[in-house]
């Protein structure tokens, strides 16, 4: 660790991957809470909207923490990434700037109304606000997944007489077809976290006899906007996902998939180990020709591997990104068996009384957040040597004149502060947990519920 550059990378991939923790259970909470409060609406039902208020209040700490750490992140680009931003500050600004006032200044009044003005607003005027949360929240990520996309595939830009890149068409940067695969994904996955946090703390309170009542709408909610959101996480999110890897970075695709040697009819490897040294992959379990198909849907398409490219254009750490890779999938895969069968046995009206799924539901609450950190890694780690891929690498991009020792110390910091800041986190996490939907929040008129038994014969 005594390269800078190393230090830098480190600095910023500790930040944004603790950062990231939060934002992706708002962005998929605000989603899941319009839907409560529709549920409250159209039924008539005041349980939906404790359990609303609820998990509005699990949204406010997870926002609050996402924009404690996030600030730190882009003040990185100007002290650990200065030549970057010197050079493309001029593309990136404009979407990084509209990231700010979307979630700044647009969500948190609508956050605001939501949660202390239901009174005054009713319950038409209530909902309105929750989807105003869910339009800010979801704005806020398309500017930051747009920056990415534009990095990884950049467009609409020109080269000015000292080599700064400059924005030549704003829609092209917004309409950037790497965006739109990138966006859906990324935002799919968030929907994925909530669904498993709900439906798994559902679980707890059927298990733990302490409120059954809205551990079946949570487990109920979860469960059925989980299956979907898995289920879209694969295709054609995924799906398109992977074509433009195929058609954009064909290095990564190699990379990823443990391909050293270019064949027709490309297996995809399940397991593996990535051996550098002998440019192969050591006790691989492979599936034949299934990586053409999936690639360019034809059994026996060519798919280059590594040795077609240039060994200075492969990915810095190859071995990290294949694992990091098959962790997503893996860990994907078995996220849609666990909600099919949820799904299954809900639809059956057997969910509340399997003990072993209710288990299996509320242990698995960490499986999309490792799927999603694995995701990005095998993102950024692909995008490798580029900084902005083809235009400029990594190496350009760091502060010349901040020092690894510096760039250690604050990182070090950092560390110390974010820990507190877990503790926190928990902390009030725990608390609201422990309290439930009933006991956080005064019920303002009788309650009209239906016991668990009731509800795992009805259904919705």
């Amino acid at each position: 660790m005594n390269s800078a550059i190393d230090v830098h990378r480190l600095h910023f991939a500790f930040t944004i991957t603790f950062h990231y923790i939060f934002p992706q259970l708002t962005m998929g909470l605000a989603l899941l809470i319009v839907v409560l409060k529709s549920l409250a609406l159209f039924k008539r039902e005041e349980m939906y909207s404790n359990a609303a208020r609820f998990w509005a209040r699990i949204f406010a700490v997870n926002f609050a923490m996402g924009v404690v750490t996030g600030i730190p992140m882009e003040f990185q680009f100007g002290t650990n990434w200065a030549a970057f931003s010197k050079t493309a500050g001029g593309v990136i600004g404009q979407t990084v700037a509209m990231e700010g006032v979307f979630s700044f200044f647009s969500n948190r009044p609508f956050l605001g109304l939501f949660l202390y003005s239901e009174k005054r607003l009713g319950p038409k005027l209530h909902l309105a606000s929750a989807a105003l949360v869910f339009l800010g929240s979801w704005l806020s990520g398309f500017f930051i997944i747009a920056t990415d996309a534009w990095m990884q595939h950049p467009v609409g830009y020109a080269v000015g007489p000292n080599g700064e890149i400059l924005l030549s068409s704003f829609a092209q940067l917004l309409l950037n077809p790497w965006t739109l695969w990138q966006y859906l994904h990324n935002m799919i996955a968030s929907v994925v976290t909530a669904s498993f946090v709900m439906a798994g703390s559902g679980a707890y309170y059927i298990l733990a006899n302490k409120r059954p009542e809205y551990g079946a709408v949570f487990a109920r909610v979860g469960v059925v906007a989980g299956l979907a959101a898995t289920l879209l996480m694969v295709f054609p999110t995924g799906d398109g996902q992977g074509k433009m890897v195929a058609d954009n970075q064909p290095v990564t695709l190699a990379a990823m998939e443990g391909l050293f040697e270019t064949a027709n009819g490309a297996p995809i490897a399940l397991a593996g180990q990535p051996d550098m040294s002998q440019l192969k992959l050591d006790n691989p379990i492979q599936v034949p020709d299934v990586l053409s198909f999936l690639t360019y849907k034809h059994w026996n398409a060519e798919v280059r591997g590594l040795t077609d490219f240039p060994r200075d254009t492969w990915p810095d750490n190859i071995p990290l990104l294949y694992y990091s890779y098959h962790i997503m999938v893996g860990l994907g895969t078995l996220m849609i068996a666990i909600m099919m069968l949820s799904g299954f046995l809900l639809w059956r009206g057997k969910l509340y009384a399997s003990q072993a799924l209710l288990w299996t539901l509320m242990l698995s609450i960490p499986f999309p957040y490792i799927a999603t950190t694995a995701g990005w890694m095998t993102a950024e780690l692909g995008r490798q040597p580029w900084l902005i891929y083809g235009l400029m690498r990594t190496i350009d991009g760091v502060s010349p004149r901040v020092s690894a020792g510096n760039g250690l110390f604050t990182l070090l910091g950092f560390m110390g502060m974010y820990m507190l800041l877990g503790i926190l986190f928990l902390f009030l996490i725990v608390r609201e947990i422990a309290h439930g939907p009933a006991d956080s929040f005064r019920q303002p008129e009788p309650v009209r519920t239906r016991n668990i038994q009731a509800l795992s014969e009805g259904g919705t």
